[in-house]
């Protein structure tokens, strides 16, 4: 480690400008460079392009209308805190309106079939993995958009890239996470925090934000977008 800490200063010495896409990463960069290189240069992604829209099966449509969905859109993997989300599910059985979907695929779509069986959990809805494209119907739809990671110091420092998607999509966030990520979301008032894997602080933010009205939801979503503007 020592050896690429020497090649990573000879890389940076003639560099004149140093970009990070979070403000946790400035400090450990700094060991390695004149801070006055580094500044922080959020990721983004393209909105400006209009592309085609793919459909979408009616059913989840309908889901989506028809009741408070909490949506989960990207890898289900082992880094997403998927046991938390399914234990949240088991505390919310009592609210015959919320809908925790988690939309795509990863190693633990299996399991998460597995616990919505073992469990039945109705309120835990898979639909399976969608194009791109199709997001913006589902976005549009859900009542709100739910980001997790595990409880883990490399975790914390990172903005995960379904963030930017969130604010862009101008929909209120959940994020049940620690760090960066949950530092941009407040920091735009886009939605609630809590921390990671915290079963009881997410089931709480969730029931707060159905006891919100709907005004005040898509004032969260407004001025996440506008922050993703920014």
């Amino acid at each position: 480690l020592r050896a690429v800490g020497w090649m990573v200063r000879a890389i940076y010495r003639p560099c004149d400008t140093l970009l990070v896409q979070s403000r946790a990463f400035v400090e450990p960069v700094a060991q390695y460079a004149d801070r006055a290189k580094i500044h922080y240069y959020p990721n983004s992604i393209d909105v400006s392009s209009s592309k085609a829209l793919v459909p979408v099966p009616g059913e989840l449509l309908e889901l989506l209308e028809q009741h408070f969905c909490v949506v989960f859109a990207g890898n289900l993997g082992t880094a997403q805190a998927l046991d938390t989300l399914v234990q949240a599910a088991v505390h919310l059985r009592d609210e015959p309106r919320i809908r925790l979907v988690l939309v795509g695929s990863g190693s633990r779509l299996a399991w998460l079939k597995a616990q919505q069986q073992a469990l039945g959990l109705d309120n835990l809805v898979l639909p399976g993995r969608f194009p791109m494209e199709a997001m913006p119907q589902i976005f549009e739809r859900a009542s709100a958009l739910l980001v997790s990671l595990n409880d883990e110091p490399a975790f914390a420092q990172t903005i995960p890239s379904k963030i930017q998607a969130y604010l862009a999509a101008g929909r209120p966030i959940l994020a049940c996470m620690n760090g960066e990520g949950a530092r941009v979301v407040c920091e735009a008032r886009a939605g609630l925090a809590s921390p990671a894997e915290h079963v009881d602080a997410l089931v709480r933010n969730i029931r707060q934000f159905q006891s919100m009205s709907l005004l005040q939801r898509e004032q969260m979503g407004r001025a996440g977008r506008d922050y993703f503007d920014r």
